[in-house]
């Protein structure tokens, strides 16, 4: 099976962003960033960078392209434009959008010429290699260019992480330092709002410090708040602007709910609320509890809408993943099924693409099973074809031999057509032509002209038969005829006193009768037993010995064969036990003139004599007999003395 299959999207398994109560500013403030797992910190700190660009105003704003409307050489083109252009963080989302726009009218175009390799040139769709294309090549170069810019950008953004660490963890420290200031209440209080203000610019640090750093932070700024003792307009003026802040955000979370259709998307941007709420500072005591609460219960039913999610995609996967190990099997089945010819191996083929295309209809099964059940299957599938490979190899020998075998059927056809023994020759044609059936398939390029040559020959001898047999068909209606009105005369004869006189008069009948040739097929057989009925008749009714009846019998008996082909084997038969019988009787005879010699020696000798002799008469009478009937057979033309 050629190409690879896709990995899964991303399970984004994000972190609950909830809380059962807030009871101080220090606690609520790091509530929601709580990362369970490696996956968690990983999406966080994506997140933290996709915020960090959103705010960057120095982002380029590309014109949106419709890449279906491009050539291969032009969306190179274009990449290698943006690469050259820009930053590889600015196009990184454009660059997928573009490879993915190349791929689908690469695909198109692999198809639309496997689709040609099979229909046009006959080949199989799995022996199907396509040449290199220069625009692919191409584009994996600069993919590769654009993926060592992410990468380092990657790296320079991990760097960043650490220094920006760094200054909060400074920051941190000037906090704790104020606690113990000796300046002026509002001195300290304006150097500690320039402090939060520095803390919120500076930009992401290692997700494995979050927790700890926010923790540490708001404990600071919570010990500002209780043991600093500021000016409590100011006080309060800051508390109203976290309070306002804060019902913002509450007021952003529950539109999540209601303007954004994607539970992913409105997890991820609750994330960044999150975020947001932990920076804002503590707000009046009497609405600090409402506030979260109601904070809260918008980041529930939102978490509760993404579980939903990926509780169906999971559902979803277990499903895929029972239907591809269903497929599996059945492609494993088919990988160790026999062979047995042609047309089972393309039966076999047909079932195997089938369930290739069942399976990329297919959709993701869970992360840990989907590439081993994609092996498992791929693997069925090589061992399934390279069984055809092995397959054809052998057949391909084998239908080289059949082209030999059919190649000489055609030669023997060629030399028969123009053949005008048209029952001996129809004969042979029958045997070529089952023959043929016989011998299995021929490479298929040679097919289709050695069946016309094979099938040309057979028509040219069979339309010339059909020629014959149309001519012929006319005299057959006239040797009918002539055959009708013979039987009417023989059955309107009278035969005279004189037995030698009426005897001649039936064979001249019978001579007559042979003389006249054939007649339809359909009155063959009824014609012929209407004579033999009216000449048997007359013989009966003659007084003539009963070896000439037999004679008489016989003749009709090798007339009706002359008449019937099929009947031909049958007088044959008869003259071999004719033929066996003499034999025989010959030997009794040598038998009982050899036993006359001991006889003389006895009583009653010549009584005993006399009796074996008349008995070699009566034997040597019956071989005339049946020299009679031999000769007749083998020359029914004869005529039938009275005497046999």
């Amino acid at each position: 099976m050629n190409g690879t299959e896709l990995n899964d999207s991303k399970n984004q398994n994000f972190g609950n962003a909830e809380a059962t109560s807030e009871p101080t500013h220090a606690a609520a403030a790091h509530l929601t960033e709580q990362p369970k797992t490696t996956a968690e910190q990983a999406n966080a700190s994506t997140n933290a960078e996709s915020a960090e660009q959103l705010e960057d105003n120095t982002q380029p704003i590309l014109p949106k392209t419709d890449y279906s409307t491009l050539s291969k050489f032009e969306m190179v083109q274009k990449l290698k434009h943006l690469i050259d252009s820009y930053s590889a963080v600015q196009i990184h989302s454009e660059v997928e959008t573009l490879k993915g726009a190349f791929y689908n009218k690469h695909n198109h175009d692999l198809e639309v010429q496997r689709k040609a390799f099979v229909e046009e040139e006959g080949g199989l769709a799995e022996e199907f290699s396509p040449e290199k294309d220069a625009n692919e090549l191409q584009l994996k170069e600069l993919l590769r260019k654009h993926r060592a810019d992410w990468a380092q950008h990657n790296q320079e953004q991990e760097r960043q992480r650490q220094d920006n660490l760094k200054q909060k963890l400074q920051i941190i420290e000037q906090i704790k330092a104020l606690v113990n200031s000796t300046e002026t209440t509002n001195q300290t209080f304006q150097e500690f709002r320039s402090l939060q203000q520095q803390w919120r610019e500076v930009g992401p640090v290692p997700q494995n410090e979050v927790n700890n750093l926010w923790e540490n932070y708001n404990l600071h700024v919570q010990n500002f708040y209780d043991y600093i003792k500021i000016n409590r307009e100011l006080r309060d003026l800051d508390l109203k602007r976290n309070l306002e802040a804060k019902t913002s955000l509450c007021e952003k979370a529950e539109e999540l709910m209601l303007l954004e259709p994607s539970s992913v998307e409105a997890f991820k941007k609750l994330q960044k609320f999150h975020e947001q709420w932990r920076e804002i500072g503590p707000v009046p005591h009497e609405h600090r509890t409402p506030l979260w609460e109601r904070f809260k219960a918008a980041s529930h039913n939102i978490n509760k809408r993404h579980q939903e999610f990926f509780d169906q995609q999971r559902d979803e996967q277990k499903r895929n993943k029972d239907a591809k190990i269903a497929l599996c099997e059945k492609a494993e089945e088919l990988a160790t099924r026999p062979m047995n010819d042609i047309k089972d191996m393309q039966n076999q083929t047909n079932e195997m693409l089938a369930l290739q295309q069942v399976w990329k209809t297919i959709g993701y099964a869970p992360k840990k099973d989907n590439t081993k059940l994609y092996e498992r299957f791929r693997s069925a599938c090589d061992e399934f074809f390279e069984k055809k490979r092995l397959h054809r190899s052998s057949e391909k020998e084998e239908q080289q031999n059949n082209l030999q075998l059919k190649t000489e059927l055609c030669i023997q056809a060629e030399a028969l057509k123009n053949s005008t023994d048209w029952k001996k020759t129809t004969d042979e044609f029958i045997a070529l032509q089952k023959r043929w059936r016989e011998i299995g398939p021929v490479p298929r390029k040679r097919s289709a002209a050695l069946w016309e040559r094979f099938r040309t020959a057979c028509d040219e001898f069979f339309k010339a038969k059909n020629a014959q047999n149309t001519a012929n068909s006319i005299n057959y209606a006239a040797n009918l005829r002539a055959k009708e009105e013979l039987v009417a005369e023989i059955e309107a004869y009278t035969h005279p006193e004189n037995a030698e006189e009426a005897i001649a008069a039936l064979h001249e009948f019978q001579r007559r009768w042979t003389e006249i040739g054939f007649v339809p097929m359909k009155q063959k057989e009824t014609i012929q037993n209407r004579y033999r009925n009216a000449i048997t008749k007359h013989f009966e009714e003659l007084n003539v010995a009963e070896e000439q009846r037999d004679m008489i019998r016989l003749k009709s008996k090798i007339e009706d064969a002359q008449n019937n082909p099929r009947k031909t084997n049958n007088i044959r038969i008869e003259r071999d036990k004719l033929y066996n019988k003499m034999r025989q009787l010959e030997s009794d005879i040598a038998t009982w003139e050899n036993n006359i010699g001991f006889f003389a020696k006895s009583k009653n000798a010549e009584a005993m004599i006399q009796d074996v002799e008349r008995k070699i008469a009566r034997t040597r009478d019956e071989i005339a007999h049946i020299v009679a009937k031999i000769k007749l057979i083998d020359n029914p033309e004869s005529e039938i003395t009275e005497k046999a």
